[in-house]
């Protein structure tokens, strides 16, 4: 009997000719127009660019939170833009992790109930929110500071809590929106250094917007350059 060879896992993000269209008064604002991008499982990408490139739009069109005006978005094989808004809100909730320059922590919680947060919209199960708790909290460096409050810590550790409430619900594709730009320049290498370790520890995929190119050479597998909503480059760093 001849063996039927096993099929490659789908990327984990595909984008083909994705494009995202406002308009705006008379006119139409082509935040992304037509960007074609793969990008392997497990590998931590960089997105860079002058403001008004596209950057951002474009992470928002990967986290599900805005729709394509044309072409497809796949993640792992998922076509996002034929998902319905349930479906969407399932995916953000089980599947994506998001980290963003500010914390968005809630000040009268612990760092435990804010790291819970995700838990909770997705149902996990009471008994088993506290271990992941504590596991997130120890991967950032944090299992000490289970019953601290956000006003408590420094911004690199308030930013290292937000990480781990990403990580609670184990997501397979990180998404970061410039993850260093409320944190000095030691504490934002420190970050992203533990970004970087827990992607290959986790074999979880990074997608990072930022304008510091010389971080993003120091850690991502890959610059991907872009331009009025195009896609200018790509640069795969040793």
């Amino acid at each position: 009997m001849k063996s039927v060879p096993s099929s490659k896992p789908a990327p984990a993000v595909q984008t083909s000719d994705v494009c995202r269209y406002y308009p705006m008064g008379g006119g139409i604002i082509r935040a992304v127009d037509g960007i074609s991008l793969t990008i392997e499982r497990g590998e931590f990408v960089a997105l860079l660019g002058q403001s008004g490139s596209g950057k951002s739009t474009l992470l928002n069109l990967l986290a599900g939170l805005d729709r394509p005006s044309s072409g497809s978005v796949l993640v792992r094989g998922r076509d996002l833009a034929k998902m319905s808004s349930e479906e969407l809100a399932a995916y953000r909730r089980n599947d994506v992790g998001m980290v963003f320059q500010a914390f968005h922590l809630i000040p009268s919680m612990t760092i435990t109930e804010n790291v819970e947060l995700p838990m909770r919209f997705a149902e996990v199960d009471r008994a088993e929110r506290g271990q992941r708790v504590r596991e997130s909290l120890e991967q950032v460096g944090l299992g000490k500071r289970l019953e601290h409050r956000p006003s408590e810590l420094s911004g690199g550790e308030q930013q290292r809590v937000s990480l781990a409430r990403a990580l609670a619900n184990r997501p397979s594709l990180l998404l970061a929106d410039e993850p260093t730009g409320n944190l000095d320049s030691r504490t934002g290498e420190e970050i992203l250094k533990l970004i970087r370790d827990l992607s290959l520890s986790l074999g979880m995929t990074v997608v990072m917007v930022t304008h510091e190119r010389a971080l993003a050479e120091r850690f991502a597998q890959r610059l991907v350059f872009l331009a009025d909503g195009k896609l200018l480059s790509q640069e795969a760093l040793a």
